[in-house]
């Protein structure tokens, strides 16, 4: 499909995802992420681009070897139960990350950040709704909206994402996480990957601590003072039977499309679990519509997120600023965790 419009069903769809998460987003908490809002870390690092990539794929941030300096963001993709209440790390959860590329030059498909590519990838290689009116009634099961039929068009989803919250993630270092819905590479349309190399050195060890998973790697990267790498991986489109572009439900087979290499994400041993580090990480905004028009998302459910990630974002900026702009009586924040 054309990249640059939705269908009036799919805008109309997309109208009502934004319309509940904005209400949802305003009631727990308006300077607060809708969803992914529980990090286990905001780490620094960087991202080498391989000097071995095959020449029709050195395009945009890979076009030659360079190294990037990165942000890379470690969540929980549910959102908040409330101000400072988070679901523990040991409820079913899909896990995500999001990696911030700085220092990328050239002109930019959004105008909010002049300098940045945005990855986002969750731990799991198939999206979980097929369609942006799949996307719709998903955000109104959530609510309580969804009448008896639209559950019955959701069950492939629940099934989807019933096999990834029974992933057992012992630490978010050692896991393999996938674009899930397919981008530009120049003229090539491609799905992304980052594969770790470290690997658990003890499987399915994990503490009673309902925020393991940020223990997990202040453990590796800060007290044992180890550094983690994981390979950037491509899969190249090959046709609309083995890697659609409109169903992101329909796994990019390896056997079909195997992984090509392009990059080393590297996040050295560092300290991140301190106040000054979380205030940015609060801040900060990932979307897949920062970026190169040469790394653009493709398909209707990208297409999507677009105004949906967008708005979003202004409007929990909006009252970030407006708070510390104006601040407001401590009864009217709700800030105690304990409340």
């Amino acid at each position: 499909m054309s990249n640059s419009s939705l269908s009036a069903a799919a805008q109309e769809a997309a109208d009502t995802i934004l319309e509940i998460d904005l209400k949802v987003q305003a009631e727990k908490g308006p300077d607060l992420r809708k969803d992914h809002t529980k990090s286990h870390g905001l780490l620094w690092g960087e991202f080498r681009v391989d000097d071995s990539i095959p020449e029709s794929l050195k395009i945009g941030i890979f076009a030659k070897p360079q190294t990037y300096p990165i942000w890379v963001h470690f969540t929980n993709a549910s959102e908040a139960q409330k101000r400072g209440k988070f679901k523990s790390d040991h409820e079913p959860d899909i896990r995500g990350v999001a990696i911030k590329l700085l220092n990328v030059e050239g002109q930019k498909v959004l105008d909010d950040e002049e300098n940045t590519q945005d990855f986002l990838l969750l731990n799991h290689p198939v999206f979980i709704v097929r369609d942006v009116q799949g996307f719709a009634n998903l955000t109104k099961a959530g609510i309580g909206q969804a009448d008896p039929q639209v559950l019955r068009s959701l069950e492939p989803t629940f099934e989807i994402i019933k096999t990834i919250v029974s992933k057992q993630v012992t630490n978010p270092l050692f896991i393999q996480y996938w674009s899930t819905t397919p981008f530009q590479l120049g003229s090539h349309i491609i799905k992304f990957s980052i594969k770790p190399q470290q690997q658990d050195e003890v499987p399915g060890s994990k503490s009673d601590s309902e925020n393991y998973l940020r223990e997990a790697i202040v453990k590796y990267l800060t007290e044992e003072g180890k550094e983690a790498r994981f390979d950037f991986l491509v899969q190249l489109y090959v046709n609309d039977e083995k890697t659609p572009i409109e169903d992101p439900t329909q796994e990019w087979k390896e056997e079909d499309s195997p992984f090509i290499k392009v990059a080393t994400l590297r996040i050295p041993a560092q300290k991140f679990d301190f106040e000054e580090r979380k205030r940015l990480d609060e801040g900060l905004s990932f979307s897949p519509w920062h970026t190169l028009p040469e790394h653009a998302p493709v398909g209707s459910i990208n297409l999507a997120r677009k105004k949906i990630y967008q708005e979003i974002a202004k409007f929990r900026h909006d009252h970030i600023e407006k708070r510390l702009r104006e601040p407001q009586p401590y009864s009217s924040i709700l800030d105690d965790p304990q409340s």
